[in-house]
């Protein structure tokens, strides 16, 4: 039966040749369009696709794509994957901003790019003077779509780094791979069709006009801009990312949430496990050094990680991210807490250039649970004790005060990544008091029972709190929430 499979495949090269050109990120030309006899395809019904550009998937590639990412094509993906698309709460209630989903493959995908839907409703969306006036996190249902719609593409584009752009799209009913020992149908890859698009107009076109398939409900649109992401970076490329001696697949089947490297392809565009700065050549006196390629510039949106097993200073120390992630160009991070992924934002978009900002601030942690916590980061004792120390110094034209440098270069520790001394903060210097620049207004105007809540939780050492500490070390953090929601949200079922 395989045999028969493999020759029907033979008379048809002008499939292969298109696995070749799409992993390559070749155009395919028009006049290669036409669908294989073969296959039995009903034109007029998917004639849509066909006007698009769109060629059907062959064989070789659906296989490829799934044992990449999934490690083999031989038996069914989790069932997340096709049921999971990219879904907001209700428009205009609170929380709206916050794509949700249950606990599972797809959590660490959607947290990427509910990072990116923040850094648009926050910092990037175009409103008249009566629209500025609405909170941006109480979106509408129009807001929500554009959000969604500008992350998706600003993802891709990051992806392609100014060269193309590979989606694909499935039709109803067409089977263009045909079931077998090694490749087990799972109602999708098998019926998709792929695109080849430039990185811009023809881009955005594409993605308004298809939207339906990546955001109604229980459609696969996870795994669609999963497989678009990869096609986008080239299977080869993803391949050498994932340092291919190590024989990987992208999704690491014992992450409950999704792998760091589905993060990292979607944040930097390079599905690189190492998430320090730059490259580190590793070896030792028997072998040649190895190279191991981190991240090369500073990211838009940052991550924070901490587990059970970075516990010990050293271990945390040797996994944690590098301050190209710690200090991104915008106060939004993806994070990774025992497990659980989510992101911690900020409204202030200077939150990560201005010393004083930094001196008191809120921020959320949302989880696409559905679930958030505010919670008051406060650096001026430290600030303060800093400055001391700072004082007793012998002024030098090399040791003058560092309160004018700026967040977050390239390649060395960013100011930002933990406080630096300079320039003494005061009492109330915190992001103008924490208006404006906390979410959800200053922490000094919480309620009386909200601050001794806070107050209790400052003291447990919770992971959150761990993980805040990534970045922040001798913050003191404030929780504005329940006991209970802390424990409930990182819990095996959240």
């Amino acid at each position: 039966m395989r045999s028969q499979v493999q020759t029907g495949h033979r008379t048809v090269p002008r499939e292969k040749s298109f696995a070749n050109e799409s992993q390559s990120g070749a155009k395919v030309s028009s006049g290669n369009r036409n669908h294989p006899a073969e296959h039995g395809i009903q034109l007029e019904m998917n004639k849509e696709f066909i006007t698009q550009g769109g060629l059907p998937i062959t064989s070789e590639l659906a296989t490829d794509l799934r044992n990449l990412i999934f490690g083999t094509a031989a038996i069914p993906m989790r069932a997340e994957w096709l049921q999971t698309s990219f879904v907001f709460g209700a428009p205009k209630e609170e929380l709206a901003y916050g794509l949700r989903s249950p606990r599972n493959a797809t959590r660490g995908l959607l947290s990427v790019v509910q990072g990116f839907v923040l850094k648009y409703l926050l910092f990037a969306r175009k409103t008249s003077r009566v629209a500025a006036l609405t909170d941006p996190l109480l979106a509408n249902a129009e807001m929500q779509r554009e959000a969604l719609f500008c992350a998706l593409v600003e993802i891709l584009r990051t992806i392609s780094d100014k060269g193309k752009v590979t989606m694909v799209l499935p039709s109803e009913d067409e089977v263009f791979v045909d079931h077998s020992a090694s490749y087990f149908h799972d109602s999708v890859t098998e019926k998709l069709y792929v695109f080849t698009l430039s990185p811009n107009e023809e881009l955005e076109h594409f993605m308004k006009r298809n939207f339906k398939y990546f955001s109604e409900e229980e459609t696969p649109g996870t795994l669609l801009f999963l497989y678009s992401a990869v096609l986008t970076r080239s299977m080869g490329k993803v391949r050498t990312d994932l340092d291919s001696s190590k024989s990987s697949p992208l999704t690491m089947s014992n992450h409950e949430e999704g792998s760091l490297m589905i993060v990292t392809l979607l944040l930097t565009g390079r599905a690189t496990p190492y998430i320090h700065n730059g490259v580190v050549n590793v070896g030792d006196e028997s072998s040649y050094a190895v190279p191991q390629y981190g991240v090369l510039k500073r990211c838009m949106i940052g991550l924070l990680l901490w587990d059970i097993e970075s516990s010990s200073a050293a271990v945390n120390q040797s996994r944690q991210p590098g301050s190209r992630l710690k200090t991104p160009n915008y106060p939004i991070w993806v994070t990774s807490c025992t497990g659980h992924y989510g992101v911690v934002f900020n409204r202030n978009p200077d939150l990560l250039r201005n010393y004083h900002a930094e001196s008191r601030f809120d921020v959320n942690y949302y989880s696409c649970s559905g679930h958030q916590i505010q919670m008051t980061i406060d650096n001026r004792t430290y600030n303060e004790q800093a400055l001391v120390m700072l004082e007793r110094q012998p002024i030098t034209p090399e040791g003058t005060s560092m309160a004018g440098k700026p967040a977050g270069k390239d390649g060395e520790a960013s100011a930002a990544a933990a406080p630096t001394p300079g320039g003494g903060a005061p009492a109330g210097g915190g992001v103008g008091a924490a208006s404006g620049g906390g979410v959800g207004g200053a922490a000094s105007g919480a309620s009386g029972s909200s601050d001794v809540v806070a107050k209790e939780e400052s003291t447990l050492n919770t992971p959150l709190q761990r993980l805040i500490r990534t970045k922040w070390e001798e913050a003191t953090i404030s929780f504005h929430v329940q006991p209970s929601m802390l424990s409930y949200l990182f819990s095996t079922t959240q």
